[in-house]
């Protein structure tokens, strides 16, 4: 790994954890009305307005136990940095027509400074979107939506979360900077479809480490534009691997570039490290 790139991100990663274990600005949903086993769609998005709109260092909690969540947007930009703590299990609609054909369940964007941490559950509870996925021959199909969008977040750590069962891809991550992935884990069966792990797109300096991830998809997948991304400690399976692309189906595409896969273990792939094109488009 880039000896630059791996300063940057210990850096980062001890700033943030030094004004995580600081803060006295706590958010906790259960003052907003959550309560377990209900729908904390409103209480999540009116304590992030609040923490969102800090002038210092804040936290939103989600405390231990099982919480029902339907599609939220969570945007800033912050007026200070900002960490979401999820400490319990947050289930989606089982249902995928209940969340409107969105394009992910859960997003975070135009964010500096975000934390998502806490050793929480997201649960896309997926199987019933896999039974009816006919995408692959009907042009027409029903949009399924993914577990997590992060766009546009810079400086940023997602760190100890599970994400479970998408109905989708797991996590679409699009023009981000900085943006590290620490002890995730990411699971789907190997029959589910299109479940791919983390797929990024025209970020920069993006780092997943220390983490297990298996679907019945790419484990990551690279969009174009993809710049000085690192895979280091990554244990990988069931799944597609890990992919480069696919590419060349659209035009003005932009070159991935700075790719680094250190000590990682696939297993039960398909595929090791590969590249993805589309014929005669390149």
């Amino acid at each position: 790994m880039d000896t630059k790139l791996s300063i940057t991100t210990f850096t980062l990663f001890l700033f943030l954890a030094s004004y995580v274990s600081a803060q006295t600005n706590g958010f906790n949903v259960t003052k907003y009305g959550a309560l377990p086993n209900r729908d904390i769609t409103k209480a999540l998005t009116n304590a992030w307005k609040d923490a969102c709109g800090s002038r210092t260092p804040s936290k939103v909690v989600v405390p231990k136990g099982t919480y029902m969540l339907k599609q939220i947007d969570l945007k800033g930009p912050c007026k200070a940095p900002i960490n979401v703590q999820v400490d319990g299990k947050i289930l989606a609609p089982k249902n995928p027509k209940l969340l409107n054909g969105v394009d992910q369940w859960v997003k975070f964007g135009y964010i500096n400074f975000f934390t998502l941490s806490g050793g929480g559950t997201f649960d896309g509870q997926g199987e019933t979107a896999w039974k009816h996925n006919d995408c692959g021959t009907n042009k027409n199909c029903d949009r399924l939506s993914m577990n997590f969008g992060f766009a546009f977040l810079n400086n940023s750590i997602i760190q100890d979360i599970t994400s479970k069962d998408s109905k989708n891809f797991h996590v679409n991550v699009l023009g981000c900077n900085n943006l590290t992935f620490v002890n995730m884990n990411i699971n789907a069966p190997a029959t589910s479809l299109n479940t791919d792990g983390i797929h990024i797109g025209r970020s920069t300096q993006v780092v997943i480490t220390n983490s297990i991830i298996g679907t019945g998809d790419d484990c990551i997948s690279l969009g174009d534009g993809s710049k000085q991304i690192t895979i280091l400690n990554v244990r990988c399976g069931p799944g597609h691997g890990i992919s480069v692309g696919s590419l060349g189906k659209y035009p003005n595409e932009e070159p991935i570039e700075g790719l680094t896969v250190k000590n990682c273990t696939l297993k039960n792939t398909d595929n090791g490290l590969r590249n993805k094109t589309w014929l005669g488009q390149c």
